[in-house]
C-alpha cells in the first residue's frame, strides 16, 4: 500500500469508521482488506498471520491462518485485580497467554475474526480500552513503573491519565462499532482546557465529525509519549516523541523539563532512515504542561511529512524544520503561557526496581521478572499466567506493567507478603536475585510468528542468546555489571535496541545487524558494527567486547561508560555525534542495499 493512500483512507473514513462494521458482521469473511486494516489500528488491533505457518498453507493452495492482536491501553500501565481477571478470561478467545508491552501495555495475540468484538468489549467493560493503543495517534502514555508514594510519582501517574484522555480520538465510531453505540467515551465536557487555548467541541451525532485535535487526517505518523523520574529512566525518555522530566521545589512538582524527536525507526541500507535520541526543548510550569503537549502535537499534525511514510515520525519533523524553529512554533500556540531553558536531566539506568520494596505508606511492592514479557504456563517453567490469576483472584491486589515487560505487584500489605511468595514459589517464578544484571533488563520484541513485518526471531531467540551471555558474564565474573541488551525482529525498532549496549536487529532469518554502544541510562545511541552475525555466531561475537571491557575498565566503571571513554578518547559523546557516527558506519559497512532476502 502506498503511503499516499494512507492519508486518503483516514481521509475518507467517516471518524474512523470505514466499512469495519459491514466486515466484521460478515461471518463469512476470515478477514479484512488493506484498507479496514489501517483504520483498524485505531482502534487498538492490527490484523496478523500464523507465519510459521504460512508457507505450508501457501504450498497446500490453502489461505492465510489469519488472526488479530488486541492491544490494550493503560496509562502508566496500571492495572487493577479486576482488569487483569477479565484479561486472563480474554485468553480463552486468543492463542491463551497475555504479551506484556514495553509500552506498559497488554496484547492478546491470535484472536479471530469472530472472537474481536467481544475482547474488544470486554477490555472497554472493565475500565480500560483498546481505542488509540496503535494507529496516526497518541499512543499509550507510559509513565515511572515503581509505585513509590512521592509528589514526583504521584503527578507522573496524574499526568499520565491527563495527557491520555486530552489525546482520545473523538469519535463515536468506536463504541458504534464494538459496543453496539454504548456510551464508554469520556464526557469530553470535563476535559479542561486552558481558556487561553482555542476551545474544543466535537458533535458527538455526526459520524465525520473532524476531530478537534487530531483534524480529519490524524497525525502522519504514531506517536509516543513518556514521563520519567531522575535519576531512573525506566520509561526511555529520549526514545519518546515527546517525553516529560519533573523538577522540584520544597518537595511539590514545579514544572517539567519537555524533550521531544526521539524515535527508533529505521529500514536497512537505508541511509536517510534512523534513529533518534530526543532533545531538550522547552520548560513548563505544570498547570500549562498538557497544554503544551497539545501545542506539540498539533505542531507536528500540521508539519510532519504526509507523503512520505519512512519520513513522517515527529523526529524527522524536527530535523527538517530544525530545533529553534521548532520550539518557536510550539510557542506561538501557547498564547499566554510562560516558557522557560530546560533544565539538565541526567540519568543513570534504565532498569525496573525488581524484587520487594517499600512503597513508603506502610505497603510494599513486589516487582517480579517475566520472561520475554510474556503471560503463559511454560512448561517446565514458570506457570506465570496461573500466578497472576491467583493473587488477583484472592490477595485482589493490583498490578503494574513495567516498561521492561515485567509485573509489579503492588499495594501489598505486610501481612500479605508471606501469601504472595507463597504464591509466586508454588508456581515456579523465578526470584531475580539469582539473575544476572544483564538478564534482568533485557528484553526483545514479539517478532515471529505473529509480526509481519519481522525478517527474523526476537522473543524466541533472545532467552538462548541470554544463556550464552550469561555464560561469558560469569566466566569472566562481569555476572553483576549491568550491560543492556535487546532484540528486534526487525529495524523498526519496537524493542528499543539502537541506544542499548548491544543491540540485535533482525535482518534476515537468523541474521541479525548487530549495534554496540548504547547505555544503561538509554541517553546514547549505539553504533552499527557488524551488518550481519549469524545467530550461531552471536557469542563468539560479543565475547571479545566482554574481554576487552572486564581488561580496560577502571574501578566501578559500567559497560557503557568504559565503551564512551574508549571509542571517544575518554570525551562523552553527544547524541549528535552518535547521530553522525551512526550514519558513516552504516555508509562504510552497508555496502549494497539491503533486502529482506539478506
Amino acid at each position: 500500500m502506498s503511503k499516499a493512500s494512507v492519508e486518503e483512507i483516514k481521509l475518507e473514513s467517516q471518524g474512523l469508521r470505514g466499512v469495519i462494521a459491514e466486515n466484521f458482521a460478515d461471518a463469512a469473511l476470515t478477514h479484512v482488506d488493506d484498507a479496514e486494516n489501517v483504520l483498524l489500528k485505531f482502534h487498538g488491533s492490527y490484523q496478523q498471520d500464523d507465519r510459521d505457518k504460512r508457507a505450508a498453507l501457501t504450498k497446500e493452495k490453502k489461505e492465510k491462518a489469519w488472526s488479530f492482536m488486541v492491544r490494550s491501553k493503560m496509562p502508566g500501565g496500571r492495572i487493577t485485580a479486576e482488569q487483569w481477571l477479565i484479561h486472563h478470561d480474554l485468553c480463552v478467545l486468543s492463542e491463551g497467554s497475555l504479551r506484556l508491552t514495553n509500552r506498559q501495555g497488554i496484547q492478546l495475540h491470535g484472536v479471530l475474526k469472530g472472537n474481536l468484538k467481544a475482547v474488544i468489549a470486554g477490555i472497554c467493560r472493565s475500565g480500560l480500552t483498546t481505542m488509540g493503543a496503535c494507529g496516526d495517534v497518541v499512543r499509550n502514555t507510559m509513565a515511572p513503573a515503581a509505585p513509590i508514594k512521592d509528589a514526583a510519582r504521584a503527578d507522573a501517574q496524574l499526568l499520565s491519565e491527563e495527557l491520555s484522555q486530552r489525546f482520545l480520538w473523538r469519535s463515536s465510531a468506536y463504541a458504534d462499532i464494538w459496543l453496539d453505540g454504548e456510551k464508554i467515551d469520556p464526557d469530553w465536557a470535563q476535559v479542561e482546557v486552558n481558556p487561553d487555548v482555542r476551545a474544543r467541541t466535537v458533535a458527538k451525532d455526526e459520524k465525520a465529525a473532524e476531530d478537534p485535535i487530531y483534524g480529519k487526517l490524524y497525525l502522519p505518523r504514531k506517536f509516543k509519549i513518556g514521563i520519567a523520574i531522575q535519576p531512573q529512566n525506566d520509561v526511555d525518555v529520549f526514545s519518546q516523541d515527546l517525553g516529560f522530566v519533573p523538577h522540584l521545589v520544597n518537595g511539590e512538582v514545579e514544572g517539567y523539563t519537555i524533550t521531544v524527536g526521539g524515535g527508533f525507526g529505521m529500514s536497512h541500507g537505508q541511509l536517510n532512515t534512523r534513529p533518534f535520541l530526543a532533545q531538550p526543548l522547552l520548560y513548563v510550569k505544570r498547570a500549562n504542561l498538557v497544554d503544551a503537549a497539545e501545542a506539540i502535537v498539533t505542531t507536528q499534525r500540521d508539519h510532519g511529512n504526509r507523503t512520505e511514510r519512512k519520513h513522517a515520525r515527529m523526529k524527522y519533523t524536527i530535523q527538517t524544520m530544525g530545533i529553534d524553529a521548532f520550539r518557536a512554533e510550539v510557542i506561538s500556540r501557547l498564547p499566554g503561557i510562560e516558557t522557560f531553558p530546560a533544565k539538565p536531566i541526567p540519568f543513570a539506568t534504565v532498569e525496573d526496581n525488581l524484587g520487594w520494596h517499600e512503597q513508603g505508606d506502610g505497603k510494599l511492592f513486589c516487582a517480579v521478572y517475566v520472561s520475554m514479557g510474556r503471560i503463559t504456563n511454560r512448561e517446565g517453567g514458570p506457570q506465570y499466567l496461573d500466578c497472576f490469576n491467583e493473587i488477583a483472584r484472592d490477595l485482589k491486589l493490583p498490578f503494574i506493567i513495567t516498561p521492561n515487560t515485567n509485573v509489579i505487584i503492588a499495594e501489598i500489605a505486610p501481612e500479605q507478603k508471606a501469601a504472595v511468595e507463597a504464591i509466586l514459589a508454588k508456581h515456579a517464578v523465578p526470584h531475580a536475585d539469582g539473575m544476572t544484571a544483564t538478564r534482568r533488563v533485557a528484553h526483545a520484541c514479539v517478532a515471529l510468528p505473529t509480526c509481519g513485518l519481522s525478517l527474523s526471531e526476537s522473543e524466541r531467540a533472545l532467552p538462548g542468546v541470554l544463556d550464552e551471555f550469561d555464560s561469558i558474564l560469569r566466566e569472566l565474573g562481569l555476572e553483576n555489571d549491568p550491560i543492556l541488551v535487546r532484540m528486534t525482529g526487525c529495524p523498526n525498532g519496537c524493542g528499543r535496541p539502537y541506544n542499548a549496549d548491544f543491540g540485535f536487529v533482525g535482518r534476515a532469518p537468523n541474521k541479525y545487524a548487530l549495534f554496540v554502544g548504547g547505555s544503561i541510562a538509554g541517553d546514547r545511541l549505539a553504533g552499527l558494527e557488524i551488518k550481519s552475525v549469524q545467530r550461531a555466531d552471536i557469542a563468539a561475537t560479543i565475547r571479545p567486547y566482554l574481554e576487552a571491557y572486564k581488561a580496560g575498565r577502571t574501578a566501578g566503571e559500567t559497560f557503557s561508560a568504559w565503551f564512551g571513554r574508549t571509542r571517544t578518547n575518554g570525551e562523552a559523546p553527544t547524541p549528535e555525534q552518535f547521530h553522525i557516527e551512526l550514519a558513516e558506519r552504516a555508509e562504510r559497512l552497508a555496502g549494497e542495499k539491503v533486502t529482506a532476502a539478506g
